[in-house]
């Protein structure tokens, strides 16, 4: 009799359980995204190939991006009060996990400063965040605007370093990647539409970024079709540093190539429901 009441007082906990879930999702809290980070990862468990200069610099170099892109809206969230920071900034930092799971994989020595808001081992990256901080913090519009340049050069970087890529389980990070970053672009210009408005392209040829604007979630694939290209990065350089100074963005254009297409989550949200929580 005992075991009969125990097992019906779980039965009762599992039902509660679920009309819990139910509620939670009605009432819009997300659940478990079934293409959340390590996805990639957990596809090629068993998959090892050696690396070469090019994939190690790479894989050095966008978590160190990644995360630059974190901080930036970490700070903006804190100026302007948006959402869309904020849900974006925790979406960067499964970016980062992604890459620093590689990172682990390969033995390569990451940077000691991730855990370090607002500080970088890159002094390239470290000039360019107080730069974009210092860029977004005039307005929320601006706010905004840094967010979509930063997206916008995220996707120029990962296609430039997905051509110089060999490994299936760097190719498919970098792939998923770059769909949150051009979800991300989106939602950034979803909030300037609603603040009355129209982007223009800063980095990617506008045809480009029309494409991205006008595509649904995931992206076209013309990463992978440049796969194949060889592209001028120097060790340890992403088209991100290219925008230091003064005129950082219009040199950052002059050098755009272009990346794939995709779309955004809500007005408000950054999330996008990609692998690696977009």
């Amino acid at each position: 009799m005992r075991k009969k009441l125990v097992g019906f007082g779980l039965l009762v906990l599992g039902l509660f359980g679920l009309v819990l879930g139910g509620a939670a999702a009605y009432m819009g809290t997300p659940g478990p995204n079934p293409m959340a980070e390590g996805t990639a990862q957990k596809d090629y468990a068993d998959y090892y190939a050696p690396l070469s200069d090019d994939e190690a610099s790479g894989l050095l170099y966008m978590v160190e991006e990644e995360k630059l892109a974190r901080d930036v809206y970490l700070t903006l969230y804190n100026e302007t009060g948006l959402a869309v920071f904020e849900r974006i900034s925790e979406s960067e930092g499964r970016h980062m996990d992604a890459v620093l799971g590689l990172i682990e994989k390969y033995n390569l020595t990451a940077p000691d400063t991730l855990n370090e808001v607002g500080v970088f081992e890159n002094p390239e990256l470290q000039s360019l965040y107080d730069q974009l901080v210092e860029q977004g913090s005039g307005s929320t519009v601006d706010a905004l605007k840094v967010g979509a340049l930063i997206e916008e050069t995220d996707i120029k970087d990962l296609e430039d370093w997905m051509a110089k890529t060999d490994n299936e389980d760097i190719k498919a990070v970098y792939s998923n990647l770059m769909a949150g970053s051009e979800n991300h672009l989106r939602a950034f210009v979803k909030n300037l539409k609603a603040q009355g408005v129209s982007y223009t392209a800063q980095v990617l040829p506008g045809e480009q970024v029309d494409e991205i604007l006008g595509s649904e979630n995931g992206h076209s694939g013309h990463g992978r079709m440049m796969a194949g290209e060889k592209h001028g990065h120097g060790k340890g350089m992403g088209h991100m540093g290219g925008m230091n100074g003064k005129n950082g963005a219009q040199k950052a254009q002059k050098g755009a190539r272009m990346g794939p297409a995709d779309g955004s989550g809500p007005l408000r949200d950054g999330s996008c429901g990609m692998n690696f929580g977009g």
